[in-house]
């Protein structure tokens, strides 16, 4: 598994832990508990790559994919 595949592995449980949760989070929780996650597992992601996960999330059309978001 490269680099990038280990990444993306990570991101995708940090945002399925958050996306159990978001129908019911408050504003601005999603991106908050997001960037806890990231935190968590050791992965930082730039700005832009969050804010598109965040609203993924947010849109609730099923589960997200990130490395279809941000790959």
């Amino acid at each position: 598994m490269t680099h990038e595949n280990e990444k993306i592995t990570a991101v995708q449980g940090v945002v399925d832990r958050v996306e159990a949760y978001q129908e019911s989070a408050p504003e601005g929780t999603i991106e908050k508990e997001l960037r806890a996650g990231l935190s968590e597992v050791g992965v930082s992601l730039d700005d832009g790559d969050i804010a598109s996960l965040v609203l993924a999330i947010e849109s609730n059309q099923g589960p997200v994919d990130v490395g279809g978001v941000i790959g």
